[in-house]
């Protein structure tokens, strides 16, 4: 029996992408990917890179909270966590306060801007806040360790 061919779906037939929940994704899960991969599908390779780095900034806390602050490892590890997290809030902040007509031209192709409503702020105010907080805090623990060392 042939091998069944199934076609690509398209634009219009592929379920609308939601800037809020875009937004809100890369706030909440944005470390590990999974926002690129709701945006683009299980086969972007960007999106299964995040794990990585986010992994290796836990395992530096890990081992600064097993082995004390002594540990240089740590204190390389730990701020590829921060980075990302301030990454996963940058993204956050941009998707949520892109126009909702170009965010539709881009994810959403030959479908009617709809208004993306209040969630969207909402997400862009938390990201705000909490890539703030990442960021202060990764500048302030590598500067730290730096003039430690």
């Amino acid at each position: 029996m042939p091998a069944m061919h199934v076609p690509a779906l398209p634009p219009a037939a592929r379920r609308p992408r939601s800037k809020a929940i875009a937004a809100w994704l890369a706030l909440l899960v944005g470390t590990l990917g999974l926002h690129r991969i709701y945006l683009y599908g299980a086969r972007d390779v960007a999106g299964w890179l995040h794990p990585l780095p986010t992994a290796l900034g836990l395992i530096g806390v890990l081992r600064m909270r097993a082995l004390g602050q002594d540990d240089r490892l740590a204190w390389l590890l730990i701020p590829l966590l921060g980075l990302m997290l301030v990454e996963a809030s940058a993204l956050a902040i941009v998707w949520a306060l892109t126009p909702d007509e170009t965010w539709n031209a881009r994810h959403n192709p030959e479908r009617p801007a709809a208004p993306s409503g209040w969630a969207a702020v909402f997400a862009a105010i938390a990201a705000l806040m909490a890539g703030g907080i990442a960021l202060v805090s990764t500048i302030a623990f590598t500067v730290q360790k730096i003039v430690e060392w």
